[in-house]
């Protein structure tokens, strides 16, 4: 019963859409009064059906209170590490503190590149990311007078100023599922984010997959707990019970509750662009789930 020493979290997995222009706002006003505690957006800047990932956290920034926000996950081959640390800071700044940067190697190459990218391959492409890491934090630190350099083979920066600092020790987390990723995971990042329709074989990938990232903690010297363990989710809720969460509410919270003694999961954000859904997950489901793990732990 891995227990990473986080309390559980409930969120929403959101698309970006730009039609009809306010839906993603108002599902995110909807994910906070419903008691979530994240909304979380998909961002592909090459999507023309997409808004873009950065107005809309900023727009829902400002209609909201208490929700956390999130990059879910960050394209970053189309964003220039010291703009998106200086974009994080300042998003995090306006909202009070209510942001956190997930972070993505890249995936979709043909569409990136014809938006005028580079295309890495799959090894640069982690190497670019653990430089992108580098840099970001570099930004922030701003107790550092020093001017920040990276000579990365694909990320550099010669003489940047550092600056602005976050509000809060902004989180960052990295969707990852290959071996070098999840090392990557283990030795720099503040929270892991896969995908369960992404794992072949279901919830039972994620033992092998937190071994490879607590390993590579330890051996950076690190405390696997650092690293948060949050898995997006999707099923339907439905009156009678079928598979792995299809099902009724109370179906969904012992499912839900399974995966988090089993393999130490604290955050399960749901893609869903259903307002009525996301209701009924933060009202019904999440408490149970609470529940449940409290009782077992």
């Amino acid at each position: 019963m891995p227990d990473y020493g986080r309390n559980l979290l409930f969120g929403a997995f959101l698309t970006p859409a730009a039609s009809p222009p306010q839906q993603a706002v108002e599902l995110t006003v909807t994910a906070e009064r419903a008691g979530l505690d994240l909304a979380t957006f998909q961002d592909h800047p090459y999507q023309p059906r997409f808004l873009d990932t950065w107005t809309l956290l900023s727009y829902a920034a400002a209609r909201t209170e208490q929700i956390t926000l999130a990059t879910n996950v960050l394209n970053l081959p189309l964003r220039q590490p010291v703009i998106v640390a200086r974009s994080a800071a300042s998003l995090d700044l306006l909202s009070g503190g209510r942001f956190e940067l997930g972070l993505g190697a890249g995936a979709f190459w043909d569409a990136i590149e014809a938006v005028g990218g580079q295309r890495l391959e799959p090894g640069e492409a982690v190497t670019a990311l653990a430089e992108a890491i580098r840099i970001i934090r570099g930004v922030w630190a701003v107790g550092d007078r020093t001017p920040l350099r990276v000579d990365g083979s694909v990320h550099q920066v010669h003489g940047a100023k550092r600056g602005p600092a976050p509000a809060h020790d902004v989180g960052i987390w990295l969707g990852a599922y290959k071996p070098r990723m999840l090392r990557l995971t283990g030795e720099t990042a503040d929270g892991w984010v896969p995908t369960l329709s992404y794992l072949r074989g279901g919830p039972a990938d994620l033992a092998a997959m937190n071994s490879r990232i607590d390993d590579a903690a330890v051996a950076a010297g690190r405390d696997p707990a650092a690293v948060q363990r949050l898995l997006n989710i999707s099923g339907s809720l439905e009156t009678t019970g079928g598979g792995l969460l299809q099902g009724p509410a109370a179906q969904w919270a012992r499912e839900l509750a399974d995966i988090a003694l089993e393999y130490g999961i604290s955050g399960f954000l749901l893609a869903s662009d259903n307002a009525r859904d996301l209701q009924r997950y933060g009202e019904e489901v999440a408490p149970e789930v609470r529940s449940l793990v409290a009782a077992a732990r």
